[in-house]
This record gives structure tokens, C-alpha cells and sequence, in this order.
């Protein structure tokens, strides 16, 4: 029978960035996907300022910015007023316009050359847990056969087989209304940006690559939980022409689709040697194409995490968190994504209000733009800390502070198998703490951040959150609290 650390069911892109995360980790890992190749029709379109991030965090993200357009407005529930991303307190301040398949392409590059293993045609059909193994059962193309691994991961989908075989329920809502889209070619195309909404629908047309375009939108007739069957090309191009007065000269559509708003989310991220992510842990209506950057940003927090339990270096209870930090990521998650559905099929005088209400708020209110703006971007996303006298930004992201030494600002010196120590005290006093799993890092105060000013040193996680940081100017104490802090988080 083989043997690896961790077997990874589905290798799109949520679980062949786990996979990287665990090679950065030297844990042994097997990507099983059920597609003998890349699905180049592409449910997601965009990577989110935080998306942007994380791949600046493992040194990546060049290869995505030399491939993408850069988008810095970003829309809610297609209101005719959009969010401006460029105000944003990050140093990418802007969408990246990429294909989920070129993404796709780009993680599974990414991840192989780290030393994953990555197969495709291959089904994981379920699996027998042990107390301190699993056993994978698999379909491959030469037969069935068996993986033992010490955790299997969940990221095949909303109709995750890992979820079931786990007797993780997933709990929620069924569709109440459909939306759909064509990647056509347009003769006529629109202009840049082009989206409409009134009482006969909604309708957005974006580029795509080889010279198509993504019609997509909602309707009156599609506040239905019926299925009408399969979209049409005459359906599309009747649908756009009611709503919009023009059907662009669309023709050879390559991909014809309805999706529906079943919203569900999983009841643990993880349970015993099951861990989920993805899509296999939350299910949404496609609102703001943030799907995909929740579902890698649940694998850059569960990676780290995974490989210290793994190692033997991770406190107790440390996987655990996982869900904790997650699980209310995804109900926020739930919460936005059904408001933006019912703003998507707000046809009627009532509905054309609230919208147009809702649209003028976010020029006039920055707190309201900002409140979306970070919602939609994640770069909002904090980790509550359970104790109360820690300082305001322990759970937050840390943002990309300038450094001293080697690197020269703080995502590029994450790593993701060890904390990061900033030593922003005026003499640098932290210098001699570096050990295995520790790196430090010196820098000076952030005097442009309120929460950050009086920040002297601050101990931040493999995945770019804050797990401590100390405010006195007494060094003796902070050398002690430092040991101290360090003893905890490496469970020694």
C-alpha cells in the first residue's frame, strides 16, 4: 500500500495551494483529481487584493501581476456606484483579472515544482479512519487502490465526497433563483466596465481570453426553484437584448450556464483526520468572485497549521483552530453572498429603490464603501484573540510594513514554516531570539497606522496574522515576554 503524509482530494486551486503550503513544510502530499485536465471554462475571474497578497507572502504573486489586467474598483452586487480599491491600506490595491483555469495552471506548476504529487483521473471514492492513520480508497485509471496517510483534506467541491464519507453535515439553504452566463465571441462588443440593471434584469459583459466575452446576469423569469432546463444561445441573447437593447453580435458561445443560490455551509472545518476547504466547506451564490480567494485563503491558514500538528511542533488544540478562525469566515461569507443575491434579483419598484439607495451611500459614505470594500477584499478578515488584555492588533493581518536587513518589507519575509518576530524597538534588542521555527526581523515603528504606533515588537504567524505583540518600553520585560510567548506558540 502507499504512503504519504496527507492526501488531497480535488487539485483545483484550493487544494494544490494546500498541497504548496505543505511542501514549503516538508510534508509528503498527494493531490488526487477526478479531471484528466484543466476545466478551462472558468467559474472565477478575479484574485482579491488579500488573494494578492498571500501570493506576495510566498513570493509568487509577480507571475500573476505579469498575466493579469489590474482592476482597482471592485462592484457589489453590481450597483452602479463601485467600490474604489485604490484608497485601500495594501500594496496591491487593485483586482487581478486572471482566469480560474490560468490560475489553476500557474498553483499546480507551482506546487509540482515544490515536490507535490499531483494526480489527475483519479477519484477518491472514500476513505477508513484509524486512530492514527486513514486509509484512502481511490479510482485511478488502472483500477482502485489504497493511500495510507496521517490526514486526508477535503477539497473537491461542493458535493465533496471527503464531507460525506466524514459525516460532516452541511446545512443551509436550497436555490431559490438561478443566474446565468455565456462566453461567447461579440462582434459588437461594449465598452470597458459595461453592466446594466433595471426592472427586465441585470447584465454584465467582461473580457475573457482568446477574444470571447462573459455575458452573465439575472432576470425576473429566474426567481424560480424550478430548473428550465439548459440555457440557450437564443435564451442569452434574448435575455440581452431585453435588458441592455443590444445583443452585441454575440455568436459561438463556448460554455452556456445556470447557477443557483443553494447556500450551505459545513458544520467543522475539521473533524478528527478530515479537514476541509473550499468549496467542500462553503457553498454561495458566485456574488463579487470572491469563492476562489476564500477557498485558497482557507488553505494558507489550515497549511502551517496542518504540517506543525504533522511535525509534533504545534501546541494542543492548535488544528482546532482552524475552524475557529475559519468557520466565521465562511458565515460572514453566507451573510453577503445572500444579500447580494437578493440585490441581483431586486426587479421590482421596491427592489430598484433599495438599490439605487444603497448605490448613492457608497460615494457619500466612506465608513459604508470601506465596510464593503474590506468584506469583499478579506483584507478586513481578523482572528479574535480569547485573551482580552491583548493588544488590538493581535488576529489582524499584519500589513506590509518596511524592514531592515534582507527583506525589505514583511511579506516577503514570511515564511510558511516559522513565525516571524519584529523587533521595532529603536536598538533592536530582539536580534538574539531568532531560533528554529522563529526568524526576526528588525524594522522601525509604524507611525502611519493608529493601531500600529505603539507597537514594539509583535510575533506574526505563518500566514501574515498577528499572534502577539508588546507595547512597553521596558526591554527586560519584553525579552521575558518574548521567551515566554514563543515557548507557547511552538508547544515547548
Amino acid at each position: 500500500m502507499e504512503a504519504t503524509q496527507v492526501v488531497i482530494a480535488g487539485g483545483g486551486p484550493v487544494g494544490l495551494w494546500l498541497a504548496a503550503e505543505l511542501r514549503l513544510n516538508n510534508i509528503s502530499v498527494t493531490v488526487l483529481e477526478v479531471r484528466t485536465e484543466i476545466d478551462q471554462r472558468s467559474k472565477a475571474l478575479t484574485v482579491h487584493p488579500r488573494g494578492v497578497e498571500v501570493l506576495a507572502s510566498r513570493g509568487i504573486h509577480q507571475r500573476f501581476l505579469d498575466e493579469s489586467l489590474r482592476i482597482s474598483n471592485g462592484h457589489f452586487a453590481n450597483l452602479s456606484n463601485r467600490l474604489d480599491f485604490s484608497v485601500l491600506d495594501t500594496p496591491f490595491p487593485y483586482t487581478l483579472f486572471i482566469p480560474q483555469a490560468r490560475t489553476e495552471a500557474l498553483f499546480e506548476e507551482y506546487a509540482r515544482g515544490l515536490g507535490a504529487t499531483v494526480r489527475r483521473g483519479h477519484r477518491v471514492t472514500g476513505f477508513t479512519e484509524h486512530a492514527d492513520s486513514v486509509t484512502v480508497q481511490v479510482e485511478g485509471p488502472q483500477g482502485p487502490y489504497e493511500i495510507e496517510a496521517e490526514y486526508i483534506a477535503g477539497c473537491d467541491g461542493t458535493r465533496s465526497t471527503v464531507r460525506e464519507a466524514g459525516g460532516i453535515d452541511f446545512p443551509g439553504t436550497p436555490s431559490t433563483c438561478l443566474g446565468w452566463l455565456g462566453d461567447v465571441l461579440l462582434d459588437n462588443p461594449p465598452g470597458p466596465g459595461f453592466s446594466r440593471f433595471n426592472e427586465r434584469g441585470g447584465l454584465m459583459v467582461v473580457p475573457l481570453p482568446d477574444k470571447q466575452w462573459r455575458v452573465v446576469g439575472t432576470s425576473p423569469d429566474s426567481v424560480t426553484a424550478e430548473w428550465p432546463g439548459d440555457l440557450t444561445m437564443d435564451e442569452l441573447r434574448q435575455k440581452a437584448i431585453d435588458i441592455a437593447g443590444d445583443d452585441f453580435g454575440m455568436r459561438e458561445p463556448s460554455w452556456l450556464s445556470r447557477f443557483g443560490n443553494a447556500t450551505r455551509l459545513a458544520t467543522h472545518y475539521r473533524r478528527g483526520r478530515v479537514v476541509l476547504a473550499g468549496d467542500a466547506a462553503h457553498q454561495h451564490f458566485p456574488t463579487g468572485g470572491v469563492g476562489m480567494n476564500v477557498g485558497f485563503q482557507d488553505a494558507f491558514n489550515l497549511g502551517w497549521k496542518l504540517a506543525a500538528t504533522i511535525d509534533g511542533w504545534a501546541p494542543d488544540g492548535l488544528l482546532d483552530t482552524y475552524h475557529s478562525d475559519r468557520y466565521p469566515v465562511g458565515e460572514q461569507l453566507m451573510e453577503h453572498s445572500r444579500a447580494q443575491t437578493y440585490l441581483f434579483h431586486a426587479f421590482t419598484p421596491e427592489g430598484l429603490a433599495l438599490r439605487d439607495l444603497l448605490s448613492r451611500m457608497v460615494p457619500e459614505s466612506r465608513q459604508f464603501s470601506d465596510f464593503l470594500a474590506g468584506r469583499l477584499t478579506a483584507l478586513d478578515v481578523a482572528y479574535p484573540s480569547t485573551d482580552p488584555t491583548a493588544h488590538p492588533v493581535t488576529g489582524t493581518r499584519a500589513p506590509d510594513l518596511p524592514l531592515t536587513g534582507s527583506q525589505s518589507s514583511l511579506f516577503g519575509a514570511l515564511r510558511a514554516d516559522s513565525y516571524l518576530l519584529l523587533d521595532l524597538t529603536a536598538d533592536g534588542v530582539l536580534a538574539d531570539r531568532a531560533q528554529e521555527r522563529v526568524t526576526v526581523q528588525g524594522g522601525a515603528p509604524d507611525r502611519t497606522r493608529d493601531a500600529w504606533q505603539d507597537v514594539r515588537a509583535a510575533l506574526i504567524r505563518p500566514d501574515g496574522h498577528v499572534a502577539w505583540a508588546w507595547t512597553e518600553e521596558d526591554d527586560t520585560k519584553l525579552g521575558a515576554q518574548v521567551d515566554a510567548v514563543v515557548t507557547t506558540v511552538l508547544g515547548r
